[in-house]
């Protein structure tokens, strides 16, 4: 490309160059300026049509695999949605975990992402957390992010000032929580809703307890049922997908929950068991039903056994951050971002969605809007008090709102939750 620029310019250059034999001193002075100019003025040309036409390459670094209908596919596809807009290149690494990749690190990657010319590295685990810091460390000027990390939050409890470029996003999946416990108490007929939990940290305790505050609020205030008469217990694997010989298997766990009576489960793991085996008990004949996680098309393994699914639509976050370092404004930011209450299935400009599943009825759909009315208007915020600690000890005084450091860095489960929290 440079040396097409320069053919295109050399005449110019040249006869620029021809203006400057003139016997006149000033004149001679005169037109060596104008020379050095043209020929700085084309240089910074090429340089900059150069620039233009490389592509911008995004590269995503992914726990799962990028089609497991799942979390890591939500990324992967909310990369595509911005590469397709900017009209550049995706750099994918996926399956980066323990047991797909015990000899791979983050710094290692991060490193083969830039030479390949990556412009933005994006790594979206919270257990990616310390290779990411090591390798925002070994190049400080290259822009990186870290989905569900807290590194540019200034009033965090993980603060890292002296690391400029790697900025943090994540959605805010409470909301989306929220929604799925509603639909679950709403659907329920024995009041027995069983989490299938990932590992346990801040992140999944919060998500955990708001999908209880949606459940809880669901059962008492839209249906009138006593708090006492709603089952609401939690089992984690250990991991955020199934890793035979390190986590439980979550077919086995998803089974357990059944046999002992649950007739919703609500999935937080990042592939479908759940709903899979919800949708083998409904079709010989049980009264069950599941909701997954992450990703928008999971109903698609039971459809009539699916309530619905909260989703990550990262598209317009990847799509924002893009721009900003193309157009070279990017710097380290923590945006915990909220869904677009006018239409949270808008995939242009909403970080999460519901979509109602076959299995919700249309009665209980309803009540559900009314409910994802009512927490987009602020009509509603079930993280206010009273709430005590699953052990009894006071988390929320009475008509106290929980501020989003409480939320973030959630301790413990809520009274009320069965199973463990830590």
């Amino acid at each position: 490309m440079r040396w097409k620029l320069m053919m295109l310019l050399l005449p110019a250059l040249l006869a620029l160059g021809a203006c400057s034999s003139s016997s006149d001193a000033d004149t001679t002075s005169s037109s060596q300026s104008a020379t050095t100019a043209a020929a700085t003025t084309a240089a910074t040309t090429a340089a900059a049509a150069t620039e233009a036409a490389e592509p911008f390459k995004l590269g995503l670094i992914l726990v799962g695999p990028r089609d497991d209908r799942g979390y890591s596919q939500a990324h992967y596809e909310g990369g595509t949605y911005a590469i397709e807009k900017l009209g550049g290149e995706l750099i994918v690494v996926d399956k980066v975990n323990p047991a797909d990749s015990p000899n791979i690190t983050i710094p290692q990657i991060v490193d083969d992402m830039i030479a390949q010319g990556a412009h933005l590295i994006i790594a979206t685990s919270d257990d990616m957390k310390d290779g990411i810091l090591e390798a925002a460390a070994a190049h400080p000027d290259m822009p990186m992010i870290h989905a569900s990390g807290d590194s540019a939050w200034a009033a965090g409890k993980a603060y890292h000032a002296e690391l400029p470029m790697l900025g943090n996003f994540f959605a805010q999946m409470e909301y989306g929580k929220m929604i799925a416990g509603c639909a679950a108490a709403l659907q329920s007929d024995a009041g027995k809703i069983s989490y299938l939990g990932p590992l346990i940290n801040d992140e999944t305790r919060r998500l955990v307890s708001s999908t209880y505050l949606g459940a809880r609020h669901c059962w008492t205030e839209v249906l009138g049922n006593s708090a006492s008469d709603l089952s609401f217990n939690v089992n984690w694997i250990g991991f955020w997908f199934n890793i035979p010989g390190f986590t439980l298997d979550p077919t086995v766990v998803a089974n357990d929950f059944f046999a002992s009576g649950t007739d919703v489960i609500i999935s937080g793991i990042d592939t479908t068991e759940a709903i899979v085996e919800a949708g083998k008990k409904a079709s010989a004949g049980d009264t069950v039903w599941a909701i997954p996680y992450d990703y928008e098309g999971a109903c698609a393994e039971a459809p009539a056994a699916c309530l619905g699914v909260p989703y990550f639509n990262w598209g317009p976050t990847y799509l924002k951050n893009a721009q900003s370092v193309i157009d070279g404004e990017f710097s380290a930011s923590f945006d915990w971002v909220g869904p677009d209450w006018s239409d949270i299935n808008n995939h242009d400009t909403s970080t999460i969605g519901f979509l109602k599943g076959d299995g919700l009825t249309s009665a209980n759909a309803e009540k559900l809007d009314d409910f994802i009315a009512a927490l987009g208007d602020g009509s509603l915020n079930l993280w206010t008090g009273p709430l005590n600690f699953q052990d009894g000890s006071s988390f929320l005084g009475d008509g106290v709102a929980a501020t989003d450091l409480q939320i973030w860095y959630m301790p413990s489960l809520l009274e009320g939750m069965e199973g463990p929290a830590e």
